[in-house]
């Protein structure tokens, strides 16, 4: 899979750096907690996909480290690194050894499928 992302050329030099500090500590956060644990559930309050993901993941019986990143009046920007980071346009955001699942209809299917 490619989907089109402009490359350092073609950023001026004189904003290449904005981009790359754009909020990196939440995109640290994340990125150190999915080494540190099997699966990493990202998401923000008020929102009814990531309650309904972690349900399911909870009633399949598997343990998730949660990080949650505001809702939809606050913390939006710091998320959008996130999504700038990962290319996925929602939350919730989940990561199986290190690995993006998608959101909530995503990881239904591969619960269903026993894939996960």
């Amino acid at each position: 899979m490619t989907r089109p992302v402009l490359t350092e050329q073609q950023i001026h030099t004189e904003v290449r750096a904005t981009i790359a500090q754009f909020n990196q500590d939440i995109v640290q956060e994340v990125q150190l907690a999915i080494t540190q644990h099997k699966v990493v559930v990202v998401g923000m309050t008020q929102n009814p996909f990531v309650k309904n993901v972690r349900a399911l993941l909870s009633e399949a019986g598997i343990s998730y480290h949660y990080l949650e990143y505001g809702s939809y009046l606050s913390q939006w920007k710091r998320r959008l690194a996130l999504k700038m980071w990962t290319g996925w346009p929602t939350f919730p955001m989940v990561f199986r050894d290190g690995v993006l699942l998608g959101g909530y209809k995503e990881v239904k299917a591969l619960i269903a499928l026993q894939a996960i």
